[in-house]
């Protein structure tokens, strides 16, 4: 059992998680302004899947605290995390 395919079916989950927010209408702007980066920095082919990691569960931490934001939204945001946070290089 290797490491690398497990990071990339965390990775392929939080990209799955993060397209559904940033495709949500009912998001306000901003916060799917913060998910989009963090689809980016997932998506980035130069980095390591734990600085990818990294990176977008910083972005997300930031906006988690917005009031405005709907309470699907932040569960959705919280789930990522933690399927982020589980990434190791």
């Amino acid at each position: 059992m290797t490491k690398v395919p497990d990071n990339e079916v965390k990775l392929r989950n939080a990209i799955y998680l993060l397209v559904s927010i940033v495709n949500d209408t009912a998001v306000p702007r901003n916060i799917r302004r913060a998910a989009t980066e963090a689809l980016n920095q997932l998506r980035d082919e130069k980095l390591t899947p734990g600085v990818k990691a990294a990176n977008a569960i910083s972005l997300l931490d930031q906006v988690s605290q917005d009031p405005n934001m709907p309470l699907n939204t932040r569960t959705k945001i919280w789930q990522i995390i933690a399927i982020l946070e589980t990434i190791h290089d």
